[in-house]
């Protein structure tokens, strides 16, 4: 199932980088729904999810960071081997990080598979 998500990423750093993780997320499972939920007055461009069988997580864009809350996060941990997770059940990306691709789509698929078990 597709659906058009309309999010205005803003014009700075955190845009590129959401719109890679955005690209990334796909890469990593094909079939994956993006949303736009919670929109309100102080954040109306709302906050991307990500769906495949129930929520892999969330996408949430701040002034110095972005945060990327998996909903199984302490399910994920332990295919965490590049440790991108923080006790949080989040990845935190400031303007310096480097985003480990291969680890992150890893973590995607990790995602998918905990929700298609049932867990």
């Amino acid at each position: 199932m597709t659906k058009d998500v309309v999010f205005k990423a803003p014009d700075d750093w955190r845009g590129k980088i959401i719109t890679q993780v955005r690209k990334l997320i796909k890469l990593a499972d094909p079939e994956v729904i993006e949303d736009v939920k919670w929109k309100t007055p102080t954040n109306p461009n709302g906050v991307l999810v990500w769906y495949h069988d129930g929520m892999l997580l969330t996408g949430e864009i701040y002034k110095k960071h972005l945060r990327l809350s998996f909903a199984k996060g302490p399910l994920l941990k332990k295919h965490d081997v590049n440790g991108l997770i923080n006790s949080y059940r989040a990845i935190i990306i400031t303007e310096e990080t480097k985003l480990d691709e291969a680890g992150f789509k890893e973590l995607i698929r990790e995602a998918v598979k905990l929700n298609q078990k049932g867990k």
